[in-house]
Parts: structure tokens; C-alpha cells; sequence
């Protein structure tokens, strides 16, 4: 069995899909309480471990940077080291956050990491605390996951595309969607091929593919769901936060195909996908 932490999140609904997951919620693993969380690996002891739960409020960590620490960095430190003891893999999903957004190379898994706010450190050091625990593990950093459920990029643009004629969208941060359905199944397949062959311990990266604005993607969100809202370009000084964003979150995820054989997913087609689930339920 593969137990999934989380239960509510983008990723961990999909991942209750597949076959022999196991979800993981509060009420039995809070990652506010690392301790538990460790404990109650100890009791169930299942076959592999994702870690899919996470404080992903980028702006609100600005100010709760002891919260997302304990939740991101002190939790995954904590069920890395108990699965560590029990021999089991660990799989921690991370984030392009931990980079500093320069330039306009894809990032290789080894490259220099430079978070710019407060979510991304305490990721970093949720990392930096997996590594430590000295288990079999694989660190998956992803970035600008979307789903059917939950917050994210494409629900809040139907949502405005729906109101509005004319919506400005930032135009110079570039990354790729990832759909959670993929991101879903790559980890619980990363987790089980570390059953086999632990010797893939390491950082790898799993995004959506081509890389894309922000802009760009909310044009096809607006293509394929027959919304008529032009999409005006700006610049993301023209849409400050309290959390600074990455410009450059391309990653190169060659490794990841090579070492499991999962190569990025088109999350154009991920995305007709996510529509089709969305009208299914409104």
C-alpha cells in the first residue's frame, strides 16, 4: 500500500484514483504536529510514503513563515526520518519556488537554489531535511500544478473570463502547468519504482510541457473553454504580491525520463481534461 499525505489537495484527490493508495488527512496526519505525523507511520507501516500535503499559500507564508516552516520543512524532515527507520521510500513533492527565477534556462535537479520568499525557503528546507533523514527518497519539484478542485491558476481564470471582456495577465514569468492527475500518478509511480531500486534516491524535476507565460496559459484556457476574454500582456511589476515570484521556472526534467520513464506530460491536454471534469460538476 501506498499512503498518500493529504486528502483535500489537487494532488492527493487524484492520487486516491489509482489502485493500492491509501489517503492520509488531518485528522490522522497533521503536519502541523510532525511528531504525530512520524508516529502514525510507525503505526500503519505502509509499503512507501508521498508526501503530498504542504502550506502552499505563497502570499500568506510572508507572514506565517513559522507556520509553513513547521508544515513544509520541520513535517517532511520528520516522515522522511521515520521512514527511514522503517526502510521504506519517501517521496516528497517540491516546487520551482526554491530557485531564484534567473536567467531563461531550464533548471537542472543540481543547480544553485536562491528561493525569493517565504515558501520557498521553508520547501528548501523541507528538502534539505529529506536528504538528511539518509532513506531511499526521491525529491519531486513541480510547478504551477491545476486541477478540477481546489485553488489554482485555472479555475480562478474561468472564473474572471466569465465576467470580463478584457483581463490583464502577467507575460514575463515562464513555467510549465502541471496537471495534478500527472503529477499524481508520476509520484505514486516514482514511489513504487523505489521499491524496486532504491538506488534512484535524488532530486528530480516533473512539469507540464511547452513552458508557457502565465498569459499564454490563460489564452488557452480561454481558447478551449469558448470564453471571449482578451488576454492583455503585463509585466508582474504591474501585479505586485507580498511574495515575489520567480520569473524563470522552467525545469528540466530529462532525468526523470530517464531514470522512471515519465516523460512531461502536454498539459494542453491535461487541461481539455480539467474542463471536462469541471462541467461535469457545475
Amino acid at each position: 500500500m501506498i499512503l498518500v499525505v493529504g486528502q483535500s489537495g489537487q494532488v492527493a484527490q487524484e492520487a486516491g484514483r489509482i489502485d493500492s493508495v491509501s489517503l492520509a488527512g488531518r485528522a490522522t496526519m497533521d503536519l502541523n504536529d510532525p511528531d504525530g505525523c512520524a508516529a502514525h507511520l510507525h503505526a500503519v507501516r505502509p509499503d512507501a510514503v508521498v508526501n503530498a500535503a504542504a502550506f502552499t499559500a505563497v502570499d500568506r507564508a510572508e507572514d506565517a513563515e513559522a507556520e509553513a516552516y513547521r508544515v513544509n520543512a520541520e513535517a517532511p524532515e520528520a516522515m522522511a526520518r521515520a521512514c527511514a527507520a522503517m526502510g521504506i521510500p519517501f517521496v516528497q513533492i517540491s516546487t520551482d519556488y526554491v530557485f531564484d527565477g534567473s536567467g531563461d534556462a531550464p533548471r537542472q535537479p543540481d543547480a544553485a537554489t536562491g528561493p525569493l520568499n517565504a515558501y520557498g525557503r521553508s520547501k528548501l528546507a523541507g528538502e534539505e531535511g529529506v536528504r538528511a533523514a539518509g532513506g531511499p527518497h526521491v525529491i519531486l519539484r513541480t510547478s504551477w500544478v491545476f486541477g478540477p478542485t481546489g485553488a489554482n491558476f485555472v479555475r480562478s481564470m474561468l472564473r474572471l473570463g466569465a465576467d470580463r471582456r478584457v483581463l490583464g495577465v502577467v507575460d514575463d514569468q515562464i513555467g510549465g502547468p502541471t496537471p495534478a492527475r500527472d503529477l499524481a500518478a508520476a509520484s505514486v509511480a516514482i514511489a513504487r519504482h523505489l521499491l524496486l531500486d532504491p538506488g534512484t534516491t535524488g532530486t528530480y524535476h516533473f512539469a507540464g510541457t511547452p513552458d508557457v507565460s502565465w498569459a499564454g496559459f490563460a489564452r488557452e484556457i480561454f481558447a478551449q473553454a469558448g470564453l471571449e476574454c482578451r488576454v492583455d500582456p503585463i509585466p508582474t511589476t504591474a501585479f505586485p504580491t507580498p511574495a515575489k515570484r520567480p520569473l524563470n521556472s522552467r525545469l528540466d526534467c530529462t532525468s526523470t525520463e530517464t531514470a522512471f520513464g515519465l516523460p512531461r506530460p502536454d498539459w494542453r491536454a491535461g487541461l481539455r481534461t480539467v474542463l471536462a471534469q469541471i462541467g461535469e460538476t457545475t
